[in-house]
């Protein structure tokens, strides 16, 4: 049986919220050359090949949401992070669906 993501949201929803002031905690797990050509505003950045390595950086008691180009690799970190019992959220479509872009960093 494959491993079901206990918690998903959209790129619309994500950027709504944070719209709306809310302060979420945003992971993005991309590689490092993404990064630099954008990302969300106040997004810790830890490449997935680093996650485990750097887990502890990572908030116990706060829900986070795992953000990646396409929804797959912040499946896998969200798969890794829920085993070391962190509360985890994935952004399905990934930045790929993100469509407001003055919330990016470039």
């Amino acid at each position: 049986m494959a491993f079901q993501i206990p918690k998903v949201i959209t790129p619309q929803e994500v950027s709504s919220q944070l719209k709306q002031g809310e302060q979420l905690y945003l992971l993005d797990v991309r590689e490092d050359a993404e990064w630099e050509e954008g990302h969300v505003q106040g997004a810790k950045h830890i490449p997935l090949g680093q996650l485990m390595e750097r887990v502890e950086e990572l908030p116990v008691s706060q829900e986070i949401i795992v953000i990646c180009r396409s929804g797959n690799r912040s499946g896998l970190a969200c798969e890794l992070l829920h085993e070391k019992g962190l509360q985890i959220v994935n952004m399905t479509g990934g930045l790929s669906n993100w469509t407001d872009y003055d919330q990016l960093v470039r």
